[in-house]
């Protein structure tokens, strides 16, 4: 125990210690001028001009006049675009995966929709900085274990404390029962299979119905016993908050669309889809968004083409599925804008890939009002790139979150500039 208490100081020290070496964000107004604007829901506009005031964007366009006292950032033969958005991340929540003081987003049980997610953010998280250097600006910081994990929430990459990272919207997190083999080296009966799934689903079944009868009884009565799991899923049966469903194979997204019918359920997500491809039509019928990855994965079957987890995505959009995009990592949602470049490359084309990573995301979970796209009134989450975003070779000079000139610097850069030109000292 002393340790592990040991480590986690280590640990802590360490962390403390990059984030005060990273320069702090800069608040004000700025004019973003001579710059090719990507808008995503109004177009492109050429050889215009963004500015930035009290953590919005207060106009853009070709004839906008600069307030007094703006700084101003020539950014010519550079593009402007919306913040990127990853809709599944433990990011905040876990820092080094061997050592388990520093994950938070696994809890003990199997029913936790009380956890919430939020509290357990860490803003000072090394992995933060790296992510938001890459153009990503908002993720889903969600739990991951267990039937019902808890309550993912969606944050905004600056901020001293969780809440103020907290940009509106949190959904409860299910891992549907899972209908098939779990993969290759799954070599349980058919029978096996059907048991253990039918056993979960009639869990499933049955925590349903409690949270039905005490949603009833805690109407007609508001002095019935506290219950906090129940609590937590009452407003998901009331369609007050969304579901994230984390489905993948074929037969599990049937059984949940299914599921989903019989429940009438109206705010749900489906997370994970590797599978969606085999079954695009049928998730379009049933009108549910999805948010798919990782893409820059490996096919869940044998037979399958290499690229199907690249085509997924757009095989999905194409049957009329609302598609947003996720790098489904911990350290590595940095990788956000690559996976939307395969997703682009193998069928979903850059305007949708785009889309995929901004507004659709951002309408799916309901704060397109001011994310995902850039509009006067907006938040101010955006980035300035000297190329395309989804090409490793494009450099990011400047990144804003809710206003914020975000440094661009992370324990990456340094370690970078740290061995590019090395100087080992001298024995004398």
């Amino acid at each position: 125990m002393r340790n592990k208490i040991i480590a986690l100081l280590v640990l802590l020290t360490a962390t403390l210690s990059l984030q005060a070496q990273v320069d702090k964000a800069n608040k004000g107004t700025f004019a973003l001028t001579n710059a090719t604007i990507e808008t995503v829901t109004n177009g492109t506009i050429e050889n215009g001009t963004l500015v930035i005031a009290d953590g919005k964007i207060s106009a853009l366009g070709t004839n906008v006049n600069i307030p007094g006292g703006a700084t101003t950032i020539d950014c010519s033969g550079h593009t402007i675009y919306p913040g990127m958005i990853d809709g599944n991340t433990q990011l905040g929540l876990a820092e080094v995966s061997s050592v388990s003081l520093t994950v938070d987003h696994n809890e003990i049980g199997e029913v936790t929709p009380q956890m919430q997610a939020l509290t357990a953010v860490n803003p000072n998280s090394v992995a933060i900085p790296v992510t938001r250097v890459s153009g990503v600006t908002t993720v889903i910081a969600a739990p991951t274990s267990g039937l019902i994990s808890g309550t993912a929430a969606l944050i905004n990459l600056v901020g001293y404390t969780p809440d103020q990272m907290y940009t509106g919207y949190k959904a409860v997190v299910m891992n549907f029962p899972n209908a098939g083999r779990r993969g290759w080296w799954d070599r349980r009966s058919d029978e096996e299979l059907k048991k253990e799934y039918k056993e979960n689903m009639e869990k499933v079944d049955k925590l349903w119905e409690q949270v039905k009868l005490f949603a009833k009884v805690k109407a007609a009565d508001e002095d019935t016993e506290y219950n906090p799991a129940l609590e937590a899923l009452v407003p998901v049966i009331e369609g007050e908050i969304a579901l994230h469903i984390n489905v993948d194979s074929k037969k599990s997204i049937l059984s949940a669309l299914e599921w989903i019918k019989e429940k009438e359920l109206e705010k749900v997500v489906l997370v994970g889809v590797a599978e969606g491809w085999r079954v695009a039509e049928e998730i379009a019928e049933a009108g549910v968004p999805v948010i798919a990855g990782p893409i820059l994965s490996t096919p869940t079957r044998s037979s399958d083409r290499y690229d199907r987890p690249y085509a997924n995505p757009g095989i999905m959009a194409e049957a009329g599925v609302k598609v947003a995009l996720t790098a489904a990592e911990t350290e590595n949602v940095r990788n956000l804008p690559f996976n939307a470049g395969f997703a682009a490359a193998y069928g979903m084309g850059k305007e949708e890939a785009l889309k995929a990573v901004t507004i659709n995301p951002a309408e799916i979970f309901g704060v397109a009002d001011e994310l995902g796209s850039l509009e006067v009134g907006k938040r101010a989450n955006l980035f300035v790139a000297d190329g395309d975003p989804f090409e490793t070779k494009t450099k990011i000079p400047y990144v804003f979150i809710d206003g914020y000139q975000i440094a661009i610097d992370s324990r990456h850069i340094q370690l970078y500039e740290e061995f590019l030109e090395r100087t080992p000292g001298v024995k004398k």
